[in-house]
């Protein structure tokens, strides 16, 4: 019964080991430059899913100065107020340092 455990211990240990195989030096025969990952205009509209460009002049001036429109999805987040941690691409969040200044914007 002894030898059976040291057997499934050793087998746990073996299983938990390095599974990756180690990385060869070679370097490959040609080299190419990295291609470049600029955005286009229409990719960086399609990545705005909560409409934060129409907002983003307001980054840098006081909450109580902005306006926003009542049925909307936006949420405001000031330092140190708890919010949940569910993802909502269609949501604006509004963050604002301790003073009320609205610091960025972002979709999530």
């Amino acid at each position: 019964m002894r030898a059976l455990l040291m057997a499934c211990a050793a087998f746990a240990l073996v299983a938990c080991g390095q599974t990756t195989t180690p990385a060869t030096t070679e370097t490959p025969a040609t080299t190419e430059a990295p291609a470049t990952t600029a955005q286009t205009p229409a990719e960086a509209t399609a990545q705005d899913t909560c409409g934060r460009s129409q907002y983003a002049a307001l980054v840098g001036t006081n909450i109580a100065a902005a306006t926003f429109p009542a049925d909307s999805n936006i949420r405001i987040i000031q330092p140190n107020t708890p919010v949940t941690q569910d993802f909502r691409a269609e949501r604006l969040n509004v963050l604002t340092d301790a003073n009320g200044v609205i610091t960025s914007l972002e979709c999530y």
